[in-house]
């Protein structure tokens, strides 16, 4: 089948056009096998700077188990957002705002769906088995929200098991997060090294320094901030579409021990500083007009900045399936959030805490009303109690050698799907 003829209910269809950043794989040359890099040693004759060039990083747009060059194409018809395509990192197009989002994308679609267009792009047009996925954005900070009611309450039954409400008093009155690492984001298929730290268990006398014994996965969604704001200057729920270019799947990875023993009074920090995955794919929120979905309903009176009882439906409806060692474990509903990304967003900037391109906040652990929903291994096992039967054995939380795989799709027009990729990370051993 022809490459721009992607079959009917592919995920990845000229509906959803996601974008990544993406290098060429090409068979090294006899001077690459001896430890040689073309280009460098060998000189820097006009072909091995050609094959240099091909190996470059630049911004791509996946249609079924394509990626299509996007600044080569761009070129290659004429288009003035050729500049801002032929990148390394979709920052330049993150900061050039919603109009340039907007129009960049309806003249992909065209370019996709239009056939006079394609003998033009056929030769930028690679098979995914052809090329390299890389992390797609320069990521400015990164926060990380606690926005799942059902799992601040798992959380809080575990944890404060006598409390008369398993809510924290806040929980209900504002987004709760936490200031991350964004220098250890990496992108999906990068190998997490099992963390080491101070742990104390309730029965040990003292801490003991070493690797985790508790390492867990959150199924999150990360939200990926496009347009800047000035410091000063709190960014209100209308705005939230004006600076948030997309989402992608998020894990973040959680050495529950190391963060049990640190995180009182302040909250997590080497527990969760490690490594956090994101999905190579960011998808644009223009592709996900069909997914929104009310939150579900507030119990408590919201503060002005907060209430978005009067704007369109700020929740997204994308199903999340949590894998471990291909064997499915979880499928948490995003569209149970109670706290949505614009007000998120709004709680964020509230004290005037300004937003860079490149910004990244997640959701929070997505987790839903049953066993079957719930998006972390401490809700999975309830801390260690119950044990999952897994056909690779029993597992409490991760050995070295497991390989967490989240994957997500959403409704889209006309009863299609809208595919967001996916989020992979294998253990290894402490170094």
């Amino acid at each position: 089948m022809p490459p721009f003829d992607v079959p009917e209910g592919d995920p990845f269809g000229p509906h959803n056009l996601p974008y990544g950043v993406f290098s060429l794989n090409l068979p090294p040359t006899p001077g690459e096998r001896t430890g040689e890099r073309t280009g460098e040693r060998t000189g820097e004759r006009t072909g091995e700077r050609t094959r240099e060039s091909s190996r470059q990083r630049t911004v791509g747009v996946r249609l079924g188990d394509h990626v299509l060059d996007a600044g080569a194409a761009a070129r290659a018809l004429g288009s003035p957002y050729a500049e801002l395509l032929a990148r390394p990192t979709l920052n330049p197009l993150l900061s050039a705002g919603r109009t340039a989002w907007s129009d960049v994308r309806r003249a992909l679609t065209a370019w996709v769906t239009v056939p006079a267009h394609r003998e033009t792009l056929e030769p930028h047009l690679h098979p995914l088995s052809e090329v390299t996925l890389h992390l797609p954005f320069e990521v400015a900070d990164y926060v990380d929200f606690y926005a799942s009611e059902n799992h601040a309450r798992n959380v809080g039954q575990i944890f404060r098991p006598d409390a008369a409400d398993s809510l924290t008093p806040n929980w209900k009155h504002l987004p709760i997060g936490y200031h991350g690492r964004s220098g250890t984001v990496v992108v999906s298929g990068t190998e997490v090294v099992r963390p080491s730290g101070q742990r104390k268990a309730p029965t040990d006398t003292a801490p003991v320094f070493g690797p985790s014994v508790r390492l867990d996965i959150e199924a999150e969604v990360g939200f990926v901030v496009g347009a800047p704001s000035a410091m000063g200057t709190p960014v209100p729920l209308s705005t939230f579409r004006d600076h948030v270019f997309g989402l992608c799947l998020l894990n973040d990875w959680s050495a529950r021990d190391i963060q049990a023993w640190e995180y009182v009074p302040l909250g997590p920090f080497l527990g969760k500083s490690f490594a956090t995955s994101v999905s190579a794919w960011i998808t644009p929120l223009d592709a996900l007009t069909d997914a929104r979905v009310a939150p579900p309903s507030r119990t408590h009176p919201l503060l002005p900045y907060l209430d978005d009882s009067d704007d369109e439906p700020g929740g997204y409806d994308l199903r999340i399936s949590v894998a471990i060692n291909g064997h499915v474990v979880s499928e948490p509903p995003f569209s149970t959030m109670y706290w949505t990304a614009a007000q998120q967003l709004a709680h964020m900037t509230v004290n005037g805490a300004s937003l860079r391109t490149g910004d990244l906040y997640g959701s929070g652990t997505v987790s839903g009303p049953t066993e079957s929903e719930r998006g972390s291994l401490l809700e999975l096992t309830w801390n260690g109690r119950d044990t999952l039967d897994l056909p690779t054995g029993k597992r409490t939380f991760l050995e070295d050698g497991d390989e967490v795989t989240l994957t997500a799709w959403a409704p889209g027009p006309g009863g299609t799907r809208v595919g967001l990729g996916e989020v992979k990370g294998r253990i290894t051993p402490t170094a």
